[in-house]
């Protein structure tokens, strides 16, 4: 890939209530606005494996915790490849994308317990074939994390769990640490309101679009 032709592939991460869906927005809105072409996508995908995903997320479907960890592995591929929209595809046409969540989602909800070598195995291959310019982890105290969710009741109830909200954070930093020396991870803190998370965020990826 020519980096003078292709575009940039951002992946934000982060608990529930951290605040991911409103900084995808505004980052795509500051990047149109420097004239950068972009798209934002999200996961689960549109397809049929993230239609099985969102059952199980919405709890109309029960599943192990490792099913769950490889149907997400399943649905990336195919929303990497996909000849309707693959991702790869647009960042080789010079398109930026910015999704929310990738690389670590398959554990983010139900998969707290599932092994963590085992889940950085099962998406060896989606970072083989588009690994992120920059992972970004937003950061929030679960405290404030539940007050969002609060706000905004489109999750379930196991998601409001404050005990599941911090397995998950410690989750997401562990696989941080163990990939620190081949992903590009960086830490933002999101403890703050939106516009100041926005221009935190912003430093710490700007140097891409320079």
């Amino acid at each position: 890939m020519n980096g003078q032709t292709a575009g940039r592939f951002l992946a934000l991460e982060g608990i529930d209530g951290s605040g991911k869906s409103t900084q995808l927005q505004l980052l795509l809105e500051r990047l149109r606005a420097r004239g950068v072409a972009c798209m934002g996508t999200r996961e689960p995908s549109d397809g049929p494996v993230g239609a099985m995903i969102r059952q199980i997320l919405t709890g109309r479907v029960t599943a192990d915790n490792r099913v769950i960890a490889g149907l997400f592995a399943a649905d990336r591929l195919d929303h990497l490849v996909n000849g309707r929209d693959g991702v790869l595809d647009q960042v080789r046409g010079g398109v930026t994308v910015v999704t929310d969540r990738y690389y670590f989602s398959s554990y983010a909800y139900h998969g707290v317990d599932v092994d963590m070598d085992w889940v950085i195995d099962s998406n060896r291959l989606s970072a083989e074939l588009l690994r992120p310019d920059a992972t970004v982890f937003l950061d929030v105290p679960v405290g404030r994390a539940l007050d969002r969710i609060g706000r905004n009741r489109s999750h379930t109830e196991l998601f409001e769990r404050k005990d599941r909200l911090a397995a998950t954070r410690a989750k997401y930093l562990e696989a941080f640490e163990k990939l620190r020396d081949v992903e590009n991870v960086l830490v933002v803190d999101a403890d703050a309101d939106a516009d100041t998370v926005a221009e935190r965020l912003w430093a710490a990826v700007s140097y891409l679009f320079d």
